[in-house]
């Protein structure tokens, strides 16, 4: 069975078998006491300039930080969808573990203390100031739009799956005509985050992901752990024991590429590293920090926060397994475990081993608080582009601090509301929708990173080139594919060789290299760019400490004597 590919087949698919969708009290007060926790941190820190709205005033430590980079990072995907593959499809649900984590040691290597140092807002400031070009600066600034769009409904398809373990069907209560208990799930706990994102901007959602990542990872490891030792699979360290399992899990389960292909593996594998360098709201987390060394030491702290998920992962999935085959149905096959309740199998695996319903709460809230954080940075670097990016570097170069977060919050509102309305009927499983943000950050961003980065004759001819090709690379698969019911009511073009060779999931594997060599190829035919972009990239690997206000164009303007330029208008 390829999870990659697994559709759903309805609002009747978004009721995961076995789970106990029923209102329960002391879940319900714990959840929504969370949620409301998180609306009190974002308005005990409300922004009101532009500093703290972005980049939190540049005032986050590494620790604080790291943290926040890891529950930004550990979204629905990692808590519940990364288990989810795993169970469903054994060893290709390993790809997701391996790229995800290989991609931050890129990340610490290439990437965290450069971006610092060149000290932007946002990635598509960095587009836009590196290539000297507001045309580079939009298309970024709408790729980041795409991403946190894209990467924000699998997370609202996870609020909704756990949130009806936790409040059942809400139109028991509130009677919400034509709204499914999933769809009223999800809408409840979406508003109440997008109310505070417009709130509190990067300070507050900085601050609340610090105290997600503990309710996270507290829930995940605790609720492993006794999961394992109720059901009898392990007692102290299970992410070692589950083990034991694996012959009684099946092929399905054990055996290299039973899930997909080798071919596929390596393409998912390639597209998730490289699209975790890639990602805005990643990236955003080294600009939050006073200097390149509290940039390093962030990537490292948030590194060692997420293995501690990732290393567990596999067990709960197999912990899942066992429990669903023995007491619900057969795990694979026709029928076997939809790929609804495989989203929820941390949550699931929790019940069927008899854990209190209380406890089984606790473990659901830790995964609608890995959904919120994500969601958290996600919208905030998608507004921030609309607002910064678009708004005041494009449209209005003479806008208030106060017009920019204006336009900053009523972005939330709007990427919000698409998120809400596209998640009614989410057609992948939460970590299919996650991949396709991936595929595309590697495939249109990512180069810009690199080679902006690291190679001082990449100009603004070869970047527009880059990303225009980047865009188009990528919308083919999805096209193909008919992912988001576009092309042919969802069933896409339906080209077997490209679907095989060029998958949505893992189209970076091709498209990327493709759009390097455009780059690169452009870069060369025509002019170089100018003498100051140079240094500033040289700036950015500089041995000497920068300030903590203070930018690579700053310095440069400095040691030149010249005014900072305005990028050339295309």
């Amino acid at each position: 069975m390829d999870l990659a590919y697994l559709p759903l087949q309805g609002d009747a698919a978004l009721l995961p078998e076995g789970l106990n969708i029923s209102f329960k009290l002391i879940p319900a007060i714990m959840v929504i006491g969370m949620m409301l926790l998180f609306l009190a941190v974002g308005f005990m820190f409300a922004v009101a300039d532009t500093d703290d709205m972005w980049v939190a005033g540049r005032s986050i430590g590494n620790l604080e930080n790291g943290m926040a980079i890891g529950a930004n990072w550990m979204s629905a995907a990692s808590y519940l969808g990364m288990a989810a593959l795993i169970a469903l499809s054994g060893v290709y649900g390993l790809a997701f573990v391996v790229g995800w984590t290989t991609g931050y040691f890129i990340l610490l290597i290439f990437l965290a203390a450069q971006m610092r140092r060149f000290g932007k807002y946002t990635a598509p400031d960095f587009v836009g100031d590196r290539f000297n070009s507001d045309a580079a600066r939009a298309l970024a600034a709408v790729t980041t739009f795409l991403i946190g769009f894209v990467y924000a409904i699998g997370q609202a398809r996870g609020m909704g799956l756990v949130g009806m373990y936790v409040l059942g069907d809400i139109n028991n209560f509130v009677p919400l005509p034509g709204l499914s208990a999933y769809q009223a799930a999800m809408i409840l706990f979406m508003l109440i985050t997008v109310g505070y994102l417009a709130l509190s901007g990067m300070l507050g959602a900085t601050k609340n992901m610090a105290l997600q990542y503990v309710i996270l990872i507290s829930a995940f490891l605790i609720g492993l752990l006794a999961t394992g030792w109720t059901a009898g699979y392990s007692t102290v360290l299970p992410q070692i024991e589950y083990g034991m399992l694996i012959d009684d899990l099946g092929s399905e389960f054990s055996d290299p590429f039973a899930g997909g292909s080798y071919y596929l593996w390596i393409a998912t594998c390639f597209s998730l590293i490289f699209g975790t360098c890639g990602l805005p709201h990643v990236l955003v987390r080294f600009y939050t920090v006073e200097n390149e060394r509290v940039a390093r030491w962030s990537c490292t702290w948030g590194l060692f926060f997420i293995c501690l998920l990732y290393w567990s992962a596999p067990a709960f999935a197999a912990f899942g397994a066992a429990l669903y085959g023995d007491q619900i149905g057969a795990v694979y096959g026709d029928p076997g475990m939809s790929g609804a309740s495989a989203d929820v199998i941390v949550v699931l695996a929790s019940q069927l081993a008899g854990l209190p319903t209380w406890f089984v709460g606790f473990v659901a809230a830790g995964g609608i608080a890995a959904a919120v954080a994500t969601v958290a940075g996600l919208f905030i670097a998608a507004s921030s582009a609309i607002s910064h990016d678009i708004y005041a570097n494009i449209i209005n170069e003479d806008a208030t601090q106060r017009q920019q977060v204006l336009v900053g919050r009523l972005s939330i509102l709007l990427i919000g509301l698409l998120t809400i309305v596209f998640a009614m009927d989410p057609q992948q499983p939460i970590a299919a929708l996650v991949g396709f943000a991936f595929s595309l950050a590697a495939i249109v961003l990512f180069p810009m990173f690199f080679l902006g980065l690291w190679w001082e004759n990449s100009n603004r001819q070869g970047a527009l080139a880059g990303m225009v090709s980047g865009l188009i690379l990528w919308f083919i698969p999805m096209l193909n594919e008919g992912n988001f019911g576009m092309v042919n009511g969802g069933e896409g073009l339906g080209i077997e060789f490209l679907a095989t060779w060029m998958p949505a999931i893992g189209s970076a594997l091709i498209a990327m290299p493709l759009v390097i060599v455009i780059m690169i190829i452009v870069s060369l035919v025509t002019d170089e760019p100018p003498e100051r972009t140079k240094m500033m990239v040289r700036q950015c690997h500089s041995p000497d400490p920068m300030p903590k206000d203070m930018t690579a164009a700053d310095v440069v303007a400095e040691k030149t004597d010249r005014s900072h330029e305005t990028p050339a208008d295309d």
